[in-house]
């Protein structure tokens, strides 16, 4: 019991980390869309402008995902805390995350590609 007690702490763990940097990133998103109207209300012309909305619509998406992902988060975490305790150890919950893991892995890079973009445009621009 105690062994399965630990295991199930560790995936809460990895959850719980997972949600906390999606709510770190949503607000991270607020903060570049409130910098990217600044840039629109510049009327710095139309160069700046198309790249402005593709960032604009791929902030939208990401809250979207984001979204996504808390909810599957939420999900997980109601399986574990309905865990039958007499089941045996067998991988399974671990291997359901997997999937979750490998989708966060992916959201993560095309995040931070996503920043990185931003970060060249706002030195650009700002």
């Amino acid at each position: 019991m105690q062994t399965k007690l630990l295991y199930l702490s560790d995936l809460k763990f990895n959850l719980d980390v997972w949600k906390r940097e999606l709510k770190f990133h949503l607000t991270e998103m607020d903060e570049f869309e409130a910098k990217l109207e600044d840039i629109a209300e510049r009327n710095i012309g139309s160069e700046a402008m198309t790249p402005l909305e593709s960032f604009q619509n791929k902030i939208i998406r990401e809250r979207e995902v984001i979204g996504q992902l808390i909810q599957r988060i939420r999900k997980k975490n109601k399986l574990i805390e309905s865990v039958d305790m007499s089941e045996e150890i067998d991988g399974r919950l671990r291997n359901e995350q997997g999937m979750l893991r490998e989708d966060m892995k992916i959201y993560i890079k095309l995040h931070y590609d996503l920043k990185e973009e931003m970060m060249d445009f706002f030195l650009k621009w700002l």
